[in-house]
């Protein structure tokens, strides 16, 4: 099978599928804690104002969950991956968050949900005080809901900090009233350009010592940090650093697979954007691992390395339209449409190779329905 993809300049070329789907291992024990950070399905017939007001299509949505714990991940939901600050509003994420534990709880299911400050527009807070009450509203309903936090990193925070102790005072705040251990989450501005400077400094040392320090006060509560600033050296930094029984939980979407299976002293789990687009390869490379199979394990994993970097290439927040891309293009949803219309933050020439990455990863699961949509969005795109 071959189809004409887009390439340099107005020329098409051929391409011909090289990969075989790879299968999952259902049932599988994993040795790592694996954490897939979920999308949302779009409802495109009844978005009559897509790019202001989100509509989800809650049965897609839930499948596509179902299909998650399925393959053995535990689910962090409504992150940055849900499009969390990119079209999807707290009022949203509390429907998603109330819909995903009660469905979580159906399947004894492991589901941890992002509390953030989102529905406090930066420009309007004003004190800590207001990022505090913030923080404590999203906490209040997930813990309301029998639910585990992801205490995610604020825009707010960022906007009104002056330094590494107000970071420490809003977080100990938080912690210390928290009702079960809370996973902690470093975004780096990669992800989202208003996080910059978080934990009070620009300086990689000088976050890290504050983020630490949080840490070691309230390691009791803390069961994990995922950091997400896609360099392996600053993770394993702070992996060394952690107190005994506090987990690292990688969020490098470039370089995941070192990271999880370690130096043969530590390694990291797994919290990622990218596992939802590459369940089935991921689901059957931690099963090799967990049997022994490092050999294996690298093998499968590798070819998924090329494929989350041209996901998460710059500008990397627009991630969210590869991560739904690929989800279309293997049946999980009907169309290629997303919140806020997000599909057109990537053009055809990216989308083109984030298909032949996914071929040549075994992650096109069904070649001749991958085939018909892509070319389909050769056609929309005119070529």
């Amino acid at each position: 099978m071959d189809i004409a993809l887009p390439g340099e300049g107005a020329r098409s070329t051929r391409y011909a599928l090289v990969g075989k789907p790879v299968q999952p291992v259902i049932g599988a024990r994993f040795s790592r804690i694996a954490y897939a950070a979920a999308h949302v399905v779009a409802d495109p017939l009844n978005m009559t104002d897509p790019w202001s007001r989100p509509v989800v299509d809650w049965d897609r949505t839930m499948a596509f969950r179902h299909h998650l714990w399925r393959l053995g991940f535990r689910i962090a939901e409504a992150m940055d991956t849900s499009q969390r600050g990119m079209g999807f509003d707290w009022a949203s994420a509390r429907e998603l968050i109330r819909r995903s534990i009660a469905e979580a709880r159906t399947v004894a299911g492991d589901l941890a949900s992002g509390a953030g400050t989102d529905h406090l527009a930066p420009a309007s807070a004003r004190t800590l005080d207001d990022v505090i009450a913030a923080y404590e509203e999203q906490f209040a309903f997930i813990e309301g809901q029998g639910g585990k936090a992801i205490m995610m990193a604020s825009r707010a925070l960022a906007a009104v900090a002056k330094g590494p102790d107000d970071y420490a005072l809003v977080y100990d705040r938080i912690l210390g009233q928290a009702s079960g251990k809370v996973i902690l989450h470093w975004l780096g501005d990669m992800f989202d350009p208003a996080l910059k400077g978080y934990w009070g400094s620009d300086d990689f040392e000088a976050a890290l010592d504050t983020v630490v320090a949080i840490i070691e006060r309230h390691a009791g509560k803390v069961e994990g940090i995922k950091i997400s600033l896609l360099d392996a050296g600053r993770e394993v930094a702070l992996r060394n650093r952690l107190p005994d029984g506090v987990l690292m939980f990688t969020g490098d979407d470039f370089n995941y697979p070192e990271l999880i299976a370690g130096d043969g002293k530590r390694h990291s789990h797994a919290l990622l954007g990218i596992f939802d687009a590459i369940a089935p390869v991921a689901n059957a490379a931690l099963a090799k691992l967990a049997d022994g199979d490092r050999a294996g394990y690298d093998a499968l994993m590798a070819p998924t390395v090329p494929l989350s970097r041209k996901i998460f290439e710059a500008p990397t927040e627009h991630y969210k339209a590869g991560i739904v891309f690929m989800a279309w293009l293997n049946g999980h949803q009907d169309h290629f449409a997303m919140v806020g219309g997000m599909q057109s933050a990537r053009g055809i020439r990216h989308y083109a190779e984030v298909f032949r990455l996914a071929d040549q990863a075994g992650l096109l699961a069904d070649p001749d329905l991958a085939m018909s949509r892509m070319k389909s969005l050769c056609a929309v795109a005119g070529v």
